[in-house]
């Protein structure tokens, strides 16, 4: 690493995971300054991006990896603001997402090789399993996480909206997706609205992530280390369930929690995802 690049990579980290927990800079680049000083951004201003940056930000998803290169995947770019008004209500009345000038839902989508099997007279025998779902649903993933990177090195702001498979029956009628189609997240993509860009978020310490060689569970020092630095953020984003363990708790520990995602397996089948 260069001497000059030393600086600004300490502090990078720092941000990310806090002041003692940061692991040591070690090789740096553009890239990966720009990647660890990411964050969700939930307010928008109302400037459209220059033309052609929809088309750019897919030929950056189509540029990520693809298992096997089937890429079971597709992606809905949403104007119509009555359309975007349902799905800020499926959503639980995300109003960024009729705020941002892009607003894009990401599909696990086996529905474009079922008809390649169709036109060819054949079958493909091993569709209907949950491996080609999860398959689907991690090349979007992937897809949808180099349109970030690519979006926030034009300046862009982005945040992924989990919450439209809190009704993808109503989302899949709503673009109108065919069998072996579904939501997986949405994604707003614009500028940040003043006041509103954000901070970088802490994240649990590496030592809690990176296992060598044989798994360690034993994280519960990590969690209580991350605690206090996950709570003061919250406070200075007021937002609820000031630390880690809360948050985690609030999220998984109740039914109404899922926000009716726990009916989800069924309505994938309904879609046409069978999940042998």
């Amino acid at each position: 690493m260069d001497g000059h690049q030393m600086p600004a990579a300490a502090a990078a980290l720092t941000l990310r995971y806090g002041a003692g927990a940061e692991p040591k800079a070690g090789p740096w680049s553009d890239t990966i300054a720009l990647m660890l000083s990411h964050r969700s951004v939930r307010g928008y201003k109302p400037d459209a991006p220059p033309p052609g940056t929809l088309e750019t930000l897919v030929a950056a998803a189509q540029s990520a990896a693809t298992s096997s290169n089937l890429q079971t995947w597709s992606v809905v770019a949403v104007d119509r603001p009555e359309a975007r008004a349902e799905l800020a209500a499926i959503a639980g009345n995300q109003k960024h997402i009729e705020q941002c000038p892009i607003f894009l839902v990401f599909l696990a989508d086996v529905s474009r090789n079922g008809r390649l099997a169709a036109q060819e007279g054949t079958e493909l025998a091993g569709m209907p399993y949950l491996e080609s779902f999860l398959v689907a649903a991690i090349d979007a993933a992937l897809a949808a996480q180099n349109a970030v990177v690519a979006a926030e090195s034009l300046g862009l702001s982005t945040v992924y909206i989990g919450a439209l498979r809190n009704d993808v029956t109503r989302v899949a009628a709503l673009l109108g997706l065919p069998p072996g189609a579904t939501p997986v997240f949405g994604l707003c993509v614009g500028y940040a609205a003043p006041g509103r860009e954000g901070e970088v978020k802490p994240r649990l310490p590496q030592a809690a992530i990176l296992h060598r060689e044989t798994y360690d569970a034993d994280d519960q020092g990590h969690r209580a280390a991350y605690d206090p630095r996950m709570a003061e953020f919250s406070r200075r984003n007021e937002m609820a369930g000031d630390t880690w363990t809360k948050r985690v708790i609030a999220r998984l520990g109740t039914m109404k929690a899922l926000n009716g995602r726990d009916r989800l397996k069924e309505k994938l089948i309904a879609l046409g995802f069978p999940l042998k």
